[in-house]
């Protein structure tokens, strides 16, 4: 049966997420639409997915909702499906962090084993929701075929070895402001190519100083291009960022300044003064970082088809079915927040 689906985001970093849905939703004949607001406003995914206001989403009557977000606006219709808009990179505690039910969606849709435990666990204990382990539709792209976005970015190394810089938004835990002038020094010997990029909340000055170091040695990476870049780097350099997860699934060697949580497959350190011996380690992984990248890379993610899209629409048509269980009455909570959005996208019917 052909329907009408509809994407939710509210941050550009969301693009990448939705767009191999969107691709699988329209290579089976669906109808997609997206909503995009707050920091996504303005922002697009490629035709034929069809820009629609808030209230265009409310005439849709979608199938579905995708959201990756951590909310989803409850007054427009269809199933309401959560596919994160990253990992567990433990910044806060579980009931404030990755595992926050704020009781809006009837699908979450995780990412592996150590999302799926604990979310399943959260479902029997309230009832009001389904969980299925697909995998993140963002990742699919990683395990397809040629991608020409990361062959074009690899080819500008002109054969260097490639390293890629990512950064958190939260103060606190950016390595960006700290490693400025470390990373700087790294890009002006140009043994090595450079990917830069930041968190899109992260401070218009401190894009300033970054996209300034492009050049002939680095070249700066704008969040819709996030998973062409992981393909293209060699190593992943960044603090305590989902980013790193990502980059994880590839097995690839991650080197973390000051990580909130460091963990066996982190190549972890706090002083810039470390950071080109720590960059050399992680061009030479031992085989005990090999075997923890990949011990943790399927903990996360282990599927590695590039159909976790697909299993996401299987998922949420086996919710519409039925086939998942009956669901309990949203609580209370639910109810306040559908009102914050109401008042926040502006519509009351």
């Amino acid at each position: 049966m052909m329907a009408d689906y509809l994407l939710f985001a509210t941050e550009r970093y969301a693009l990448p997420i939705l767009r191999p849905l969107a691709e699988t939703l329209q290579a089976a004949g669906h109808g997609v639409s997206a909503l995009l607001v707050r920091g996504a406003a303005g922002s697009a995914l490629p035709a034929p997915v069809r820009a629609v206001d808030v209230r265009g989403a409310v005439a849709l009557k979608p199938r579905a909702v995708f959201s990756a977000a951590n909310d989803v606006p409850t007054f427009v219709s269809g199933a309401k499906v959560q596919l994160f808009h990253g990992f567990n990179v433990e910044k806060r505690g579980d009931a404030r962090g990755h595992f926050r039910v704020r009781g809006l969606f009837d699908l979450y849709c995780t990412q592996g084993p150590l999302t799926t435990a604990p979310f399943q666990e959260l479902a029997a204990q309230l009832g009001h929701f389904a969980v299925v382990e697909t995998g993140w539709p963002k990742l699919d792209p990683l395990f397809r075929g040629e991608d020409p976005e990361a062959a074009a970015l690899r080819a500008k190394a002109g054969g260097r070895p490639v390293v890629m810089f990512a950064s958190t938004f939260t103060e606190r835990l950016s390595a960006a402001p700290v490693l400025f002038d470390a990373i700087a020094a790294e890009i002006a010997r140009g043994d090595r190519y450079w990917l830069l990029t930041l968190h899109p909340k992260c401070a218009p000055e401190l894009f300033d100083r970054y996209r300034a170091l492009a050049g002939a040695n680095a070249h700066f990476v704008e969040p819709e291009q996030l998973v062409p870049a992981q393909r293209a780097a060699d190593v992943l350099l960044a603090d305590t960022t989902s980013v790193v997860s990502e980059f994880v699934v590839q097995r690839k060697p991650v080197v973390t300044f000051r990580n909130r949580a460091p963990k066996p497959h982190m190549l972890d350190f706090s002083d810039p003064a470390q950071l080109p011996a720590m960059i050399e380690r992680g061009f030479a992984p031992t085989p005990e970082l090999q075997r923890a990248l990949a011990d943790y890379a399927d903990a996360i993610h282990p599927a590695r088809d590039g159909r976790a899209s697909e299993r996401v629409l299987a998922a949420t048509e086996a919710l519409i079915a039925g086939e998942l269980g009956p669901l309990k009455r949203k609580p209370l909570g639910a109810w306040r927040r559908g009102l914050q959005m109401r008042w926040e996208l502006g519509y009351w019917g």
